[in-house]
């Protein structure tokens, strides 16, 4: 950022700098003042009599030199004291910090100034969203499914009777302005034959948290604080709920594990109980929001089941914030095969019950025919963009090249935030008073952003 943060509006500094200017002022003037009979009155005269011995005549040409001299001296003496005592204190209270204060106090105002986005979904999708949601924005809530059955989470959900923690806490590492050590031990999953086999230390630390504190709602604003969270991790219910489908083949399958790995094409998908309260704090976040962004993630298993609860469902339409959705870059087997974005967002809005989406962006990146040979052997295959199509449905189209560079054709993090990012500024351009200065703040953290990921790969 350099010097052009000190000029960001609502960083709640300048005011101050420009108060302990004020004060220096009045300091020198109320000095000089005091000290003019006598103090001030030998100095200019030993000043004049200097000035006459250099040229010959009586000026004042050396006292302004010498003032100004002085004037700038001073200056420099205040702020190297004032910048030692910020550092002195940002090393005792933040040592871990790399970042200048300006830099933190900018990204800290701006951050929290930020508009309110809430992500609904669930899965490795909606972490890799937060990822880069965060240095967009501190006023993110990730709304999250809880109907996952398999693995450390399902093992968990049945032996202590609470909602699975996998996801949660996919997203809450991934939100998490933390160091990189705290991520990779909360990622951790124990192995051997032990009990803890299979067990993510994640998933057992948020077990932990939810039992001291009262419920995984509690646990898991404790475990924010800990990790420092730019945003919330809420889930969409606190109630024991399992997933179940219709297959196109007349048969019925349960639980969110066994429809993924079913490989049939889903007809209806249906949550049990079909009438669970949602959390009152998803409720909230999603009437609140100013952008509600639903996916990327596996269209059936985790962001139309988020719908399946009455509320969340209901909320979703009457809001007033403008409706997002991230289609995938790839087909899943047994869920969308053969789909298109067009197909997908078809869908999503059937199981609303009305059309609700203000925009979908979707994926104009080609993919190589490498990975899609690949990919084709797993039964999968790129999504097609479909514009036409959606907006003939009223909705508009964003096209963007999302693909990561891995060797895996997923979404790209760094670009997901631009995508998004671009969105909402263009949105206050038009709509709530565009400031200039969040340029330069995107810039910037797409910078940091880029970064972080490289050093993650």
């Amino acid at each position: 950022m350099g010097w052009i943060s000190w000029l960001c509006p609502g960083i709640q500094l300048k005011r101050w700098l420009l108060l302990f200017t004020v004060g220096v002022i009045v300091c020198a003037f109320s000095l000089a003042l005091l000290f003019n009979s006598q103090v001030m009155g030998m100095a200019e005269e030993l000043l004049f009599r200097l000035s006459y011995l250099a040229t010959g005549k009586y000026g004042n040409g050396v006292t302004i030199a010498i003032g100004l001299a002085g004037m700038i001296l001073g200056i420099g003496i205040i702020v190297y004291a004032v910048r030692r005592i910020v550092r002195s204190v940002v090393e005792a209270v933040s040592p871990e910090s790399s970042d200048s204060l300006m830099e933190t106090i900018f990204t800290s105002r701006k951050l929290s100034s930020g508009p309110a986005i809430t992500v609904i979904g669930g899965g490795t999708g909606l972490s890799t969203l937060l990822r880069g949601m965060k240095f967009i924005t501190g006023n993110c809530t990730a709304v999250v499914s809880v109907g996952d059955d398999g693995g450390s989470s399902g093992r968990l959900r049945h032996e202590l009777g609470i909602i699975p923690p996998g996801d949660l806490r996919k997203c809450m590492i991934a939100m998490a302005d933390s160091e990189p050590l705290m991520e990779r031990v909360l990622q951790y999953r124990f192995e051997g034959e032990s009990y803890l086999s299979g067990h993510s230390l994640g998933n057992l630390f948020l077990a932990a948290m939810a039992e001291t504190e009262g419920g995984m709602e509690e646990g898991l604003e404790a475990a924010s604080q800990i990790l420092k969270m730019r945003g919330r991790v809420i889930p969409t219910t606190l109630h024991n709920i399992q997933l179940a489908a219709d297959m196109t083949d007349g048969t019925f399958v349960m639980g969110q594990a066994e429809i993924a790995q079913a490989h049939k094409t889903v007809r209806r998908l249906h949550m049990i109980p079909d009438n669970v309260p949602a959390t009152k704090s998803a409720v909230d976040a999603i009437m609140q929001a100013d952008i509600l962004v639903l996916g990327p993630g596996s269209l059936y298993t985790s962001v139309i089941c988020n719908l399946l609860v009455p509320e969340i469902r209901e909320a979703v339409v009457k809001s007033k914030a403008i409706k997002v959705y991230i289609c995938n870059v790839m087909t899943q087997p047994g869920e969308t095969d053969g789909f298109g974005a067009f197909e997908h967002v078809e869908t999503l809005t059937g199981y609303a019950g009305q059309s609700f989406l203000d925009y979908v962006i979707v994926n104009s990146e080609a993919v190589s025919e490498e990975q899609k040979a690949l990919y084709k052997i797993k039964g999968q295959e790129p999504i097609s963009p479909d514009v036409d199509k959606i907006e003939q449905m009223g909705i508009k189209v964003i096209q963007a090249k999302l693909i990561s560079k891995s060797d895996m054709v997923r979404h790209d993090p760094q670009k997901l935030a631009q995508a998004i990012m671009s969105l909402t500024y263009r949105l206050r351009l038009f709509g709530r008073g565009f400031v200039f200065f969040d340029y330069f703040f995107m810039r910037h953290n797409m910078r940091r952003l880029s970064k972080k990921l490289g050093k993650e790969s």
